[in-house]
């Protein structure tokens, strides 16, 4: 570079050598010969203005990202919020948002199958499709029974009262059909049942499923799992959809008294961060990552997989190598501690039953002795016999929703991670961690082989480059309910006035009755 740059100059002054105005007639005869040789000269300095100026651009477009980024990740950050860039959330309405009309076109009646969060996710479209259809919502039923073996229902789990009052400007809500008198007899509206395609566009709702409430006076969409469509073209729906899932849509005071008892047991000894640890045979057969298993563990997870899941060759290698496969406890570990986490750490495990037993966690508890779960926190046993139930799964939901980091080991199509990532990110951009599983693969594979040098270097390489729960763009296949930035977010000093926060009066009038309130 040096060299680069004093070829540079003494060709300049060589240049200016050449040309010296005002030297009189001496001059003006040598003034074609000099003119020639200055546009040789020039042609060379370009050539070497070109050498200086090109590895200085190199070198900025090259190493700008490691600017932007810290080189290392500060862990005591980590215990606190994201930076929100002024981001605040609001769903509440910011254009003409009518009350549902005194006469609906009919009821609607849906069955939220799955687990508590795939139900939640159904609920928030529920109350979508209602006023899609200027419907009278019938309180959504929750198919527990096949799933969770667990018969708590709508009523057993939320604030019926606080649901229906906070969702009085959006659509009505009964919570049973009603009784209507034929030729002298008393009985129910029968409603007619429909099974919406997954994934419907709005006109399914505004035409066949219309159609058929006006026809009936009811309808009953079953199952209503992924039923309306994600992304749609229409900010205020979603926002609709943010004011049921972070506003109405509240536990019962029990689960919610029992939940912040572990939370502040937890917290009473400092930070805490919340691991979903989703090792469990549902999510492995579905992964189809088997071969870390004894052959009697395989054959109880390949008959799974056949019982439950549509068939597929499925190479664990090669899924390995994408990061399909769900973390071992021991990756989780060994991650936590490439970023800094030491043995001090208290973490509450919000996991069901995990495959392989002790011999897979052995190895994250001798990294990570201080480790919680519900049953172990829990000292009022209420959680003893219920630890697989609906309830069990609201408390684990909201010890995480509290906890000060939340990490999910696998957000593919686990509900409970991604809708407690969106509701972590509504309530304040709290700390994520999430793992690159696929930039992570190779990682862990090369330490496998022996390679064990630079590996913490090369984990945070990769963990510095993800998002730690601020706000960021959502992209395919991200879900809205990982993700409502930003139509559930505002700015009170915006530069784009879609962005901008309504008035005061206007937020003032949604009852949020926070859940960590």
């Amino acid at each position: 570079m040096v060299v680069l740059l004093k070829l540079t100059v003494d060709l300049i002054i060589q240049y200016l050598s050449c040309y010296r105005p005002g030297e009189g007639t001496s001059f003006r005869k040598l003034h074609h010969n000099h003119r020639q040789q200055a546009k040789g000269l020039l042609f060379k300095l370009a050539i070497a203005a070109l050498l200086l100026i090109a590895p200085t651009l190199y070198f900025v477009t090259s190493y700008s990202s490691t600017f932007d980024s810290p080189a290392e990740i500060d862990v005591q950050k980590l215990w606190d919020a994201a930076d929100s860039g002024g981001w605040i959330p609001s769903s509440v309405p910011r254009s003409h948002w009518r009350p549902p009309p005194s006469e609906s076109n009919g009821y609607l009646r849906v069955r939220c199958n799955g687990g508590l969060n795939q139900q939640r996710t159904a609920i928030c479209n529920a109350v979508l499709a209602a006023r899609i259809m200027n419907a009278t919502l019938v309180l959504p039923e929750l198919d527990a029974n096949s799933y969770w073996h667990d018969d708590s229902g709508f009523q057993g789990l939320y604030d019926v009262d606080h649901f229906i009052k906070t969702l009085e400007n959006d659509v009505r809500i009964i919570e049973s059909i009603p009784e209507i008198k034929k030729n002298g007899k008393t009985k129910k509206i029968k409603a007619f049942q429909l099974r919406p395609p997954r994934d419907a566009p709005i006109n399914w709702y505004t035409t066949t499923a219309l159609d058929k409430m006006k026809e009936h006076g009811a309808i009953y969409l079953t199952p209503f799992s992924h039923r309306l469509a994600e992304e749609i073209d229409n900010p205020e729906y979603q926002r609709l959809r943010c004011r049921v899932n972070y506003h109405a849509l509240v536990f019962k005071p029990h689960i919610m008294e029992l939940s912040h008892n572990i939370v502040n047991k937890l917290r009473s000894q400092g930070h805490f961060m919340s691991i979903h640890l989703r090792f469990e045979m549902d999510m492995l057969s579905f992964a189809g990552c088997f071969d870390i298993f004894t052959p009697a563990e395989q054959k109880i997870l390949k008959k799974y997989r056949k019982e439950n899941f549509a068939e597929k060759k499925l190479i664990y290698s090669e899924r390995r190598a994408i990061g399909k496969c769900p973390l071992t406890p021991e990756e989780v570990g060994l991650i936590l501690r490439a970023l800094g986490f030491d043995n001090s750490t208290r973490i509450y495990l919000a996991a069901g039953e995990l495959f392989g037993g002790e011999r897979f966690m052995k190895p994250f508890r001798s990294m990570f002795p201080l480790l919680e779960n519900h049953s172990t926190v829990d000292s009022s046993n209420e959680l003893k016999d219920n630890t697989q139930g609906l309830i069990g799964s609201a408390v684990d939901y909201m010890v995480c929703l509290l906890s000060d980091i939340f990490m999910p080991t696998y957000d593919g199509p686990s509900n409970f991670a991604n809708n407690l990532l969106g509701h972590r990110l509504y309530s304040g951009f709290r700390t994520a961690i999430r793992p690159d599983r696929k930039g992570l693969a190779p990682v862990f594979i090369e330490r496998e082989k022996g390679h064990i040098a630079g590996f913490e270097e090369a984990v945070r390489r990769v963990m510095v480059k993800t998002n730690f729960g601020g706000p960021h763009k959502r992209v395919s296949p991200e879900s809205f309910y990982t993700n409502s930035w930003s139509e559930c977010f505002c700015q009170k000093s915006a530069v784009n006035p879609a962005d901008r926060c309504p008035s005061d009066n206007m937020i003032g009038n949604l009852d949020s009755k926070e859940q960590d309130s």
